[in-house]
């Protein structure tokens, strides 16, 4: 090897790089052989750009050296697809050329330098150290990035984490008495919640409770404002009003929407205003009673499929608010009811200069469930802008659209009865493959859980550990030997507009279960994915308990 001096560390690194050389010359392979088979770990060898080419993809390449002029594809051809793969790797373009338009193009593609023709071992040898000392240029500054990459990712893992508790905190507040279940007073009615936060720290919060026999109340919250300041009044808020409704013997709307202003009033600050809806359905006498502090009207569908609104009745709390109405609405007539914060109304849509306000009503009106509604604004709108809360309540007229009714005994060879019996349904209203199978995973499930869990009385880790045992069967026979329970199967059909609703009631006479597990079953998705309700809800439009969690609702739309 010639005299050359290099620094040791730059040697070091020589001695741990591949260099691929590129060539049609059989005799500019062997000088470079010749000079660099001692000072490099590996010479990989190509006879012209194609060969480079194919060489630099099987290779772990450091730094190329090409010839230019050379067949199938020139070192600039070649250089020019290498570069599309990796714009770092070192490139030194060998050649004789002095074309002026060859070394711009040389240049535009990044070419690393230039060898003159005939090759000079010491200028070749020059060229890898300044190829060893770029790499070892960019390692140190990968490694820099890399550092401080890593502390920043531990400081947005940790703020992540935290934003994480305080959305997890934020879930804790928010109060569901409701959570997938359905109202049976009176007449039924579907409850659906939709709460989509811009950010972790939301500004919107609600709740929904059962304050006596046949009462419920319903709030929403709206933090005016963005940010960490209207998320703390929203939450706090909602938290103190759940509290109130908590420790109340009897509730009373009056009180409860006096003592949860006059609490956060010294919290909030000088231009600060809470928008909010506290909402109390008495349905022994189909009687609605409301406050409504700046937020948008409530949209109501009645017997004759017409909206009807009601405006707010207060301007928005503020520390300087004094007066409050609470106003009365006969609720007899109403069939479906939406209550929902501005962010929703505010957003723009795909249609120019029109906001989502301008599309609700109608929406609202061809919606039957939450989800034909949440997909409607979801679709229409072009970037979620704010917070999105919607209460949706759909009251149906269930035995009116009665098609079809059967009662099963407990029994294994039921399940399989009950399951052609209510497939032979569905198959004279559709031929869709899709709608068949996810009706009839739905139905499995549920009918399963009230053979074997509401009839037969088995828990889920008793099933468990059945299985495990190898005995599930054997029990389920032993079990059903001594039940003398019946399970009754409800279909309904519903029209509403161009869409059809098969609603379909299971019925157990067990002792159901307590159904506050729900919330739990369908946060917690990744625990709970084996759950046959969470299956069930999956390959459905809906799905509803009752109370005491021995009746089950769940919609398929066709």
């Amino acid at each position: 090897m010639p005299k050359f001096s290099i620094d040791e560390d730059v040697l070091a690194h020589i001695k741990t790089l591949t260099v691929l050389c590129v060539d049609d010359s059989k005799t500019t392979l062997i000088i470079y052989e010749s000079i660099l088979k001692d000072i490099v770990k590996k010479l990989v060898f190509a006879k012209d750009g194609a060969d480079g080419l194919q060489k630099f993809l099987n290779n772990n390449i450091d730094v190329i050296i090409t010839d230019y002029e050379m067949p199938v594809l020139n070192g600039l051809e070649m250089s020019e697809k290498v570069r599309g793969l990796n714009r770092d790797v070192p490139i030194h373009l060998v050649s004789a050329v002095q074309n002026m338009d060859i070394i711009v193009k040389a240049l535009n593609q990044h070419i690393t330098s230039f060898i003159k023709k005939p090759i000079i071992p010491n200028e070749l040898l020059s060229t890898i150290a300044n190829s060893a000392k770029i790499l070892i240029a960019n390692k140190f500054l990968e490694e820099e990035r890399e550092s401080k990459l890593k502390v920043y990712e531990e400081k947005e893992k940790y703020s992540n984490y935290q934003e994480d508790l305080a959305f997890s905190k934020e879930l804790n507040i928010l109060r569901n008495d409701f959570y997938y279940q359905m109202i049976d007073m009176q007449s039924y009615a579907f409850i659906d919640f939709f709460y989509q936060p811009l950010d972790k720290l939301s500004g919107d919060a609600y709740s929904a409770r059962s304050v006596g026999k046949s009462k419920i109340f319903y709030l929403i919250v709206d933090g005016m404002g963005k940010g960490l300041s209207a998320s703390l009044s929203s939450m706090l808020m909602t938290s103190f009003i759940n509290y109130l409704v908590d420790i109340s013997t009897e509730f009373d709307l009056n009180r409860i929407i006096y003592d949860s202003i006059e609490y956060i009033k010294p919290i909030l600050l000088e231009d600060e205003s809470l928008s909010i809806d506290y909402i109390l359905h008495d349905n022994s006498i189909a009687q609605m009673s409301y406050a409504k502090f700046a937020m948008p009207s409530i949209l109501m569908q009645n017997t004759n499929a017409k909206i009807e609104r009601l405006k707010s009745n207060n301007a928005p709390i503020s520390k300087y608010i004094t007066n409050v109405k609470i106003d009365t609405y006969d609720i007899s007539n109403i069939t479906k009811f939406l209550f929902y914060s501005d962010g929703i109304i505010e957003n723009e849509t795909r249609f120019s200069d029109k906001l989502y306000n301008e599309f609700i009503e109608e929406d609202f009106l061809n919606s039957y469930t939450r989800e034909d509604m949440k997909n409607k604004i979801l679709w229409k709108i072009n970037e979620v802008e704010d917070d999105m809360t919607f209460i949706f309540i759909n009251k149906p007229n269930l035995q009116a659209n009665l098609i079809e009714e059967k009662v099963f005994k407990c029994l294994l060879e039921e399940v399989d009865n009950a399951f052609d019996w209510y497939i032979a349904i569905w198959e004279t209203l559709t031929n869709d493959p899709k709608q068949l199978q996810s009706a009839g995973v739905a139905f499995t499930e549920l009918f399963m859980n009230a053979y074997e869990h509401g009839s037969l009385g088995i828990t889920a880790d008793q099933k468990h550990q059945l299985l495990e045992d190898d005995v599930y069967f054997d029990k389920l026979l032993e079990k059903e030997a001594l039940c003398s329970l019946e399970i009754t199967v409800n279909v309904h059909r519903i029209k509403h507009y161009s869409n059809c609703y098969i609603i379909t009631q299971i019925t157990d006479m067990g002792k159901g279960f307590d159904t506050k597990i729900l919330s739990e079953i369908f946060r917690n998705t990744k625990a709970y994915n084996g759950r046959g309700v969470f299956i069930s809800r999956s390959a459905s439009h809906g799905i509803y308990y009752n109370d005491i969690g021995n009746s089950v609702i769940f919609l398929n739309k066709i």
